[in-house]
């Protein structure tokens, strides 16, 4: 029987033993580990020396892989709208910009159960038990909106929303970063996120702005959405079960143990635990990287049509056109970028992003203009597009296999919970300093993942990210190296 591949993990390398009694009664088939590569086999990382899986082979990965697109779509519907329709919120319940911002806060429980509860559901209920518990926790957290119950009941009703988009990132990010071509695949994916994120305010927009309706009937559209991505998501995973995930999980260790011993760290059949996976620096500093980037990318995206209107006077319509162009330049980004990215390395394309983007982001504070201001946040956009894709890249490259699952789970789902803390935080300070403190927050925010991206393993060359872990490197040697390289220049010279 080949192996499962865990949305966490991602990469299920190798086959179970043919005497697995649980794998024996699943309907796979079994076959030598070198063969081992079907519906439900993610394949092992290039650290195990195996051939990865590819989106269309097998077939079935073609359907699971666009289904997983679609689900995107919707999560980047869901947060994109929430920014456009969140002035119009605040006026329906008469709130202020604290009270307001909760609905962006609580999501932030969901996600974090989601982080540590995403290895257990793997182990339990396998991958088709995330495509069910995604979709219909996301439905929970909408259909009530439809009502547009006391302010209150909102944060509570989001939670449901935040754990269902948390355990779907987190698996698909892990089974997708871990296959061939995983920069463009999942540049892509992501852009997907970026194109709901872009249609999704252009559509609650111009149903509040031009058609005169509430700003909850925009709900009524994502209840039909989200309950055809259940009945796409639940067949395409069908076969993905617990039994599958477990034999993936001990063929791994086979896989690593029978390599160079840096796989494992238990015996065979023996699944890794989320607390060993969080006594790694790495898996905590792509942890916080993606915090950060999300956060930026939710506060930019969630509060542009506040500032817009506010701070910039722009009128309704073209502040809720501004919010969907900073989603189109990240969805552009992610899928033209995440082409370059593979070519010149992770390490050093992100860490120029970034200068660009906080170049950027300093000209949209700067210059009080509603043209530049547009034109400024859509190349924002493009530029923030391939962070997450590359953070999760640089994961499966810098960790060993068998922590996949966990820690691309957890670091995706933990970052997730940044779409909920900053642009709460940002709601809250804007409360007393007014809505423009959305510029410096962002542009803190971006400077200090720089400074966590730099912290990686690899240096800035290509195929740094690959040598990493031959090489025994370790968090900060970039600092270490050159602070060495600084003080041996600056020392004076013996004559």
């Amino acid at each position: 029987m080949a192996t499962a591949v865990s949305e966490d993990v991602a990469i299920h390398e190798g086959t179970a033993p043919s005497d697995d009694r649980d794998a024996h009664n699943d309907s796979e088939k079994v076959v030598p580990l070198e063969d081992a590569v079907d519906e439900e086999s993610g394949t092992r990382s290039p650290q195990s020396g195996q051939q990865l899986q590819r989106w269309n082979d097998p077939a079935v990965n073609i359907f699971r892989y666009f289904s997983i697109l679609y689900s995107f779509i919707l999560m980047g519907m869901t947060d994109g709208a929430l920014g456009a329709l969140l002035p119009y919120i605040e006026s329906y319940y008469s709130i202020s910009y604290t009270v307001v911002s909760l609905v962006f806060l609580s999501p932030f429980a969901g996600y974090l159960l989601a982080a540590l509860l995403n290895n257990q559901i793997h182990h339990r209920l396998g991958q088709v038990g995330v495509a069910f518990m995604g979709p219909v926790s996301r439905l929970i957290g909408i259909v009530p909106l439809v009502f547009h119950p006391p302010y209150p009941a909102l944060p509570v009703i989001l939670l449901f929303t935040g754990f269902g988009n948390g355990i779907e990132d987190s698996a698909w990010n892990a089974w997708v970063g871990n296959m061939h071509r995983a920069n463009e695949l999942l540049g892509v994916l992501h852009g997907g996120y970026g194109l709901g994120g872009t249609i999704g305010p252009l559509i609650a927009t111009a149903m509040v702005t031009k058609g005169g309706l509430p700003w909850y009937t925009f709900y009524y559209v994502m209840i039909g959405l989200d309950g055809l991505v259940l009945f796409l998501m639940v067949p395409a995973f069908w076969r993905a079960t617990a039994e599958v995930h477990r034999a993936a999980v001990r063929a791994g260790y086979a896989g690593e143990d029978s390599g160079d011993g840096r796989g494992g760290e238990g015996e065979e059949g023996k699944r890794t635990t989320t607390r060993t996976v969080l006594r790694s620096p790495v898996v905590w500093l792509v942890a916080l990287f993606l915090l950060g980037y999300v956060g930026a990318e939710v506060s930019l995206g969630g509060w542009i049509t506040t500032f817009m209107l506010r701070v910039r006077h722009a009128e309704p319509f073209l502040a809720g056109l501004t919010s969907t162009f900073f989603w189109l330049g990240l969805t552009v980004g992610r899928v033209v970028l995440g082409f370059v990215t593979g070519k010149i390395g992770e390490k050093v394309a992100i860490a120029a992003y970034l200068l660009l983007s906080v170049g950027l982001q300093l000209l949209y504070w700067l210059v009080p203009n509603i043209a530049a201001s547009v034109t400024f946040v859509t190349f924002l956009g493009f530029f923030l597009g391939p962070l997450f894709p590359a953070a999760v890249v640089a994961a499966t490259k810098l960790l060993p296999t068998s922590y996949h699952v966990s820690a691309i789970g957890f670091a995706a789902a933990f970052g997730g919970g940044g779409a909920a803390l900053f642009p709460f935080a940002v709601g809250a300070i804007a409360q007393s300093k007014g809505v423009e403190v959305l510029q410096p927050i962002v542009l803190a925010i971006l400077l200090f993942i720089l400074l966590i991206w730099l912290m990686l393993p690899g240096g800035l060359k290509t195929g740094g990210l690959e040598n990493a872990r031959d090489n025994n490197e370790s968090v900060g040697d970039g600092f270490r190296k050159a602070f060495a390289w600084l003080k041996e220049r600056l020392q004076p010279k013996r004559v």
